[in-house]
């Protein structure tokens, strides 16, 4: 996409108001336009097939369809779609899911005006963008991890059942209990246990711990 080129911007979030809010600030753009606006992830990606927007503003938490998984079916569908997460919340387990789901930026709702139009031109033209915020919590992870690395051995899969490896590789491709829990046909509540049980196993701290370390092979 080039300077020149409208941004063309699908609004992704459950409160009118703040669909509106948005509409408002990013219409005044000369280079940026609103092609819709949904309340959910199910609707969300509908309007990504009727409107191909270059990039859309992802509410986290909606109903119906989350915006993680939502975020993940879209750019299975349409990988050249952006997707910048615009969430109230920065817990550190919504912040990987985002990221591992696809999402070029994640962005608190509280976030500068400029900051949000500043971060729609950047994933457009294919950089990625982080408050400051959520950029310390990745870099703080990464060294954790690699810390955790350097001290344990490698992860041992074969001390999993069958049915944990594969909660395991649901984990690894950065999908919510939820998600596995369908593609399993598994009780949500029965993953729950599984990532709880895998963690023990393998001696982990964390579900963003396991994921990174399955990534990585380890």
């Amino acid at each position: 996409m080039t300077d020149a080129q409208t941004i063309r911007i699908l609004i992704a979030d459950d409160q009118p108001m703040i669909r509106k809010a948005l509409a408002a600030l990013l219409d005044g753009e000369p280079d940026l336009t609103v092609v819709a606006g949904v309340a959910d992830g199910a609707e969300a990606l509908r309007a990504v097939r009727a409107y191909r927007p270059d990039v859309v503003l992802m509410d986290l938490k909606m109903p119906i369809v989350d915006g993680v998984a939502a975020t993940r079916q879209i750019l299975a569908e349409l990988p050249r779609t952006r997707v910048i997460s615009l969430t109230t919340f920065d817990h550190d387990e919504l912040v990987f899911e985002a990221i591992m789901a696809g999402a070029s930026a994640y962005l608190l709702k509280d976030a500068r005006e400029s900051e949000i139009v500043e971060a729609i031109r950047a994933v457009a033209r294919g950089e990625p963008r982080l408050s400051p915020s959520i950029a310390a919590k990745i870099l703080n992870e990464f060294r954790r991890v690699k810390g955790v690395e350097r001290a344990e051995p490698p992860l041992d899969e074969e001390l999993l059942t069958e049915r944990e490896k594969d909660v395991l590789a649901g984990v690894a491709s950065g999908k919510a209990n939820r998600d596995i829990a369908r593609d399993l046909r598994l009780a949500e509540g029965t993953v729950k246990n599984h990532v709880s049980t895998i963690l023990s196993k393998l001696q982990l701290r964390s579900r963003t711990e396991l994921a990174v370390r399955a990534v990585s092979g380890r």
